[in-house]
């Protein structure tokens, strides 16, 4: 996906729904072993039920990056030396242009081998960049 662009509802539906619903299944099924992809699939996943013609070239533009990167996958290197386990974690604020909701995700690493991640969009709508990281504050709202 382009940096900084963020899929919207507006624009002229796309005629074949079915054939949308079709590709991005696909692409989900296909994020089992390329997490390189999860965050662009979890955007055009978000409008299933009405996909627009900038759904549709989203989604097309996603497959044209996995046709260029089939050598891309998950893999587990083997390591005689003990390893560490570091984690990564970030999210947008308000990154939905539609409801305003934050997205957050995390990644983990046992040495050099992904062994966990997730994406998904908060509950709620957070009311600053620090409560979209670490949740809405429960010690004083």
């Amino acid at each position: 996906m382009v940096v900084s662009h963020h899929l919207s509802a507006e624009g002229p539906l796309f005629s074949d729904p079915t054939l949308y619903r079709s590709l991005v299944g696909s692409l989900q099924y296909l994020t089992i072993t390329r997490p390189d992809i999860a965050h662009a699939v979890n955007s055009v996943s978000q409008f299933l039920h009405a996909p627009t013609t900038d759904h549709l070239l989203t989604v097309k533009r996603i497959l044209h990056y996995i046709k260029g990167t089939l050598h891309f996958g998950i893999t587990f290197c083997s390591s005689a030396t003990p390893t560490a386990l570091i984690a990564y974690s970030d999210a947008d604020w308000a990154g939905c242009p539609d409801t305003r909701r934050s997205t957050s995700g995390y990644s983990i690493y046992l040495g050099g081998n992904l062994i966990s991640w997730s994406v998904k969009k908060q509950p709620t709508v957070s009311r600053s960049s620090c409560e979209s990281e670490f949740g809405p504050c429960t010690c004083c709202c």
